[in-house]
């Protein structure tokens, strides 16, 4: 049988006590001595340490119960700095987070289809510029990134949109830079942030399907995040769609990327802004080359016509999709995360008319489609998350 040594002990403990206090806004030694069940010498030890290492404060007397006031402690919530990545999508995308997953700070750098090595120095470029802008002790650097991913070993196998092919990136990561540093899908991070720091906390069950230049699903089941047998879970954005469809990075036909990811999107108003002169696009954008998901929303928030349309086609591919993932998981609750939520209720009402007509009435009646209120930073938000979860225990 294995038995802990004293030192993993001593460790576990440390975590338990530091739990207690961020999910409290107020505790005492006493009271964290009854929570935990550990003596109140060893709580005592442990609080001189988060003391000592800035985790913790005393924050002045509480209420007496009949005797002395205890001294009541608190998490400093500026006390380290998470680093949250997104690497899914045009641009880079990095923030400065506190304790409580409150961001401080984003950076976004322009990927310009950079490939392979390319992308890892523009991965470390980002970085360097987080970490100059923290003014903390980093905490760690949590990590989401497209294709099939070993989140035990930090292994991208399979990163079509970026050239990455069993690329070891947290080995890369972790000779670089002294913090902790957890690589995940950035679908499971998306799902991940949600679940922590989004409106679905109290939902055991939970999907985020994440649009940007990828497509991808994460999965909270009985509130654990599931990863599956296999590295490639959550990977439905080269899932075929479309029979005979146009050609994928990954070397497949029809893939849903190639009909609802980002790069379809902006290839289609490209094409609608060559053959329509009216088209409003030409009012956001003062080249054809120019035109962006920014601007194709700008466009449709202006009520242009064919942007709608466009959007609608989208939500109708990826209602395809999430008919399988509800009829398989049995999931009342989905979640459309990432660059293309921001379309809103047009999108979200797609969605919700596809999938109706690809399920039993009774599920798709009891299923609730809904967009991520973390817009855009549901990935570097969950970056956050994973840390908090995975380094240090606190959620």
């Amino acid at each position: 049988m294995y038995k802990a040594t004293q030192q993993q002990t001593k460790q576990h403990n440390k975590r338990l006590v530091l739990k207690t206090i961020y999910s409290e806004a107020a505790v005492s030694r006493a009271m964290l001595a009854r929570a935990t069940r550990l003596t109140r010498t060893t709580v005592s030890n442990i609080v001189a340490e988060l003391l000592e290492e800035g985790l913790i404060a005393e924050i002045g007397p509480g209420p007496s119960l009949g005797g002395k006031r205890p001294i009541l402690l608190s998490l400093v919530d500026n006390a380290r700095s998470l680093i949250g990545m997104d690497l899914g999508n045009s641009e880079f995308h990095g923030g400065i987070f506190d304790l409580r997953g409150r961001m401080l700070h984003s950076i976004s750098l322009p990927v310009n289809d950079c490939q392979g090595e390319g992308a890892v120095q523009l991965v470390y470029d980002l970085i360097d510029q987080l970490i100059a802008s923290s003014h903390s002790i980093i905490g760690g650097i949590g990590i989401g990134t497209p294709g099939v991913t070993d989140a035990q070993r930090g292994v991208v196998y399979e990163a079509v949109n970026l050239g990455w092919h069993n690329l070891p990136l947290k080995e890369l990561l972790k000779a670089r830079y002294r913090f902790p540093i957890h690589i995940a899908n950035d679908s499971q991070v998306a799902v991940l942030g949600e679940y922590i720091f989004g409106q679905n906390q109290e939902m055991p069950n939970l999907v985020v399907v994440k649009v940007g230049r990828g497509i991808s699903a994460g999965v909270v089941l009985d509130g654990r995040l599931y990863i599956g047998e296999r590295s490639g879970q959550g990977e439905i954005g080269h899932v075929m769609v479309v029979e005979n469809g146009l050609l994928c990075r990954c070397g497949h036909r029809g893939c849903l990327e190639t009909v609802a990811g980002t790069r379809a999107l902006i290839e289609q108003a490209q094409t609608i802004a060559r053959n329509n002169s009216d088209s409003l696009l030409h009012q956001f954008a003062n080249t054809i080359e120019a035109i962006n998901t920014d601007v194709i929303y700008q466009a449709f928030q202006a009520g242009d016509e064919a942007m709608r349309q466009i959007v609608a086609q989208v939500g109708h591919y990826l209602g395809i999709a999430v008919a399988h993932l509800v009829a398989l998981l049995n999931i009342q609750h989905v979640v459309i995360g990432g660059r293309l939520a921001r379309f809103g209720a047009w999108l979200v009402t797609a969605v919700q008319q596809e999938m109706s007509q690809r399920v039993l009435p009774k599920i798709a009646e009891e299923t609730e489609i809904s967009l991520s209120e973390l817009g855009d930073d549901i990935v570097i938000q969950g970056g956050a998350a994973l840390l908090l979860s995975q380094e240090l225990e606190l959620v």
